[in-house]
């Protein structure tokens, strides 16, 4: 009998997260607490979402209905990285936020250790680049896997895909 396997992935539905900042330059835009205060929230490159505000308590609101929007989707907030403070520029305040996709190589190895230390007898982990193949013999144990990570807080949003 051959081996069951899953793949364990960071991916990003990135059309969900458009339609997130869709829908959060609407709300600024109606919203009367924005008025006057040049709130925008933008995409800047491919995983960068920049928000510009004329004050820091802005700039975090605008983060605050963002992250709202993101959660109604049914996206996790582990994919955004909000990269610190607002930072002054010019006459505005600016903040980055970062997507995060794939696992990296440190994570990878703390999931495969976790998985080899709390995970069934049998069930193996292999990194292969930026997602992690685990296979056991029995489905079930596959399964304890899936539940084993689903209840661990990591830094990352994963899913689970390619089940056979």
């Amino acid at each position: 009998m051959a081996d069951s396997s899953f793949d364990v992935v960071s991916k990003i539905d990135r059309q969900e997260v458009d339609n997130a900042l869709n829908q959060t330059v609407k709300e600024v835009g109606h919203r009367f607490d924005f008025k006057g205060t040049g709130a925008s929230i933008s995409w800047s490159g491919q995983k960068d979402i920049e928000i510009k505000a004329n004050s820091e308590e802005r700039v975090n609101a605008v983060l605050d209905v963002f992250k709202e929007k993101v959660v109604k989707r049914g996206l996790s907030l582990k994919i955004l990285d909000v990269a610190g403070e607002p930072k002054l520029s010019g006459k505005e305040y600016r903040l980055v936020v970062a997507l995060k996709e794939g696992i990296d190589q440190e994570n990878a190895k703390k999931i495969s250790k976790l998985i080899r230390d709390e995970g069934p007898k049998g069930v193996k982990a292999q990194i292969q680049g930026e997602e992690l193949r685990v296979s056991s013999k029995k489905k079930d144990d596959l399964q304890e896997v899936i539940t084993l990570l689903k209840g661990k807080d990591l830094d990352i949003a994963l899913q689970f895909t390619n089940y056979r």
